[in-house]
């Protein structure tokens, strides 16, 4: 369907402390793409380039064709943080209009319907509000608005359980409507739930972006083996082995046909397999030393 958004060796730097350094990432329309990192690894600093707010100091950010910031592209970016600040006197129902012809366009039906959703009191003011009520206001703005391009940085912070699944469904149907988002977050099964790739950025640099299938091959397929199997240790792929009571459990990477091939040999009682988590792959990359620059 085309790029909706591209980072092209977008680089900030602050007085001679890199935050984001030279990073390529471009999000399909009607792709939903997760953007993950611990604190400080420049994943803020990305989306505020991306939405115009930096300038950078070389590259460029593109919204579907034109410059971030430009009045074009912010017309069809929609935006959430973590952190909403909005203004105490305003009522909720005041401040999504308010957002909403900030953004230039606004769809009634939808924001009632997403008004009703999430279980928001729009009339009550947002001094009123707690912090999971205020990024209720935003999230309801954003969807309304029904940008091209969704930039949502850790956009469920403050939400129950309930709540966190409401947003999931409408990013789900955000994506089907043919929309672009670009997720940060920090709840790795909200990730794994909605992306079908994830870039991965680490002091400054992305270190992957790929799909979470690719993903789970860096990491391999975990296997618990119960009964007599002998040592696996040789065996190609294999790049773990630890006893358990009655068996072993066995990590491999790439084809796991060396290693069933020798289990066929042993004396096998049972045989579960599980493949790695986002979290896992998450913290294999982060674990893994960063190459000298």
């Amino acid at each position: 369907m085309g790029n909706a958004l591209e980072a092209r060796k977008l680089t900030k730097d602050f007085g001679g402390a890199v935050a984001v350094d030279s990073l390529d990432l471009a999000v399909d329309a009607g792709e939903v793409v997760g953007f993950l990192g611990p604190n400080g690894a420049g994943k803020s600093t990305t989306l505020r380039m991306l939405l115009g707010l930096l300038r950078p100091t070389s590259g460029e950010a593109v919204i579907l064709g034109h410059h971030a910031g430009s009045s074009y592209a912010r017309e069809h970016t929609a935006y959430v943080s973590g952190d909403v600040s909005l203004w105490p006197q305003l009522t909720g129902r005041e401040a999504i209009s308010f957002l909403g012809s900030l953004h230039g366009s606004l769809d009634a039906a939808y924001r009632d319907q997403l008004v009703e959703l999430f279980e928001l009191d729009s009339d009550k003011r947002i001094r009123a509000y707690s912090k999971g009520n205020r990024q209720k206001v935003a999230l309801v703005a954003a969807f309304a608005t029904r940008a091209d391009v969704l930039l949502l940085d850790e956009p469920t912070s403050g939400l129950d359980p309930l709540m966190e699944r409401i947003f999931r469904d409408c990013v789900i149907e955000a994506q089907h409507r043919g929309q672009a988002v670009l997720l940060s977050s920090h709840m790795i099964a909200e990730v794994e739930h909605l992306c079908s790739r994830v870039a991965m950025i680490r002091a400054g640099k992305l270190v992957s972006v790929a799909d979470v299938e690719e993903l789970r091959a860096h990491v391999g397929t975990e296997f618990e083996i119960t009964g007599d199997v002998g040592d696996l240790r040789g065996v190609k792929g294999v790049t773990s082995v630890s006893p358990l009571p009655d068996g072993v459990r066995v990590q491999v990477v790439g084809s796991p046909d060396a290693l069933l091939q020798a289990l066929a040999k042993s004396h096998v009682t049972s045989l579960h397999t599980r493949e790695a988590s986002l979290e896992e792959i998450f913290l294999s990359f982060y674990d893994e030393p960063t190459s000298p620059s």
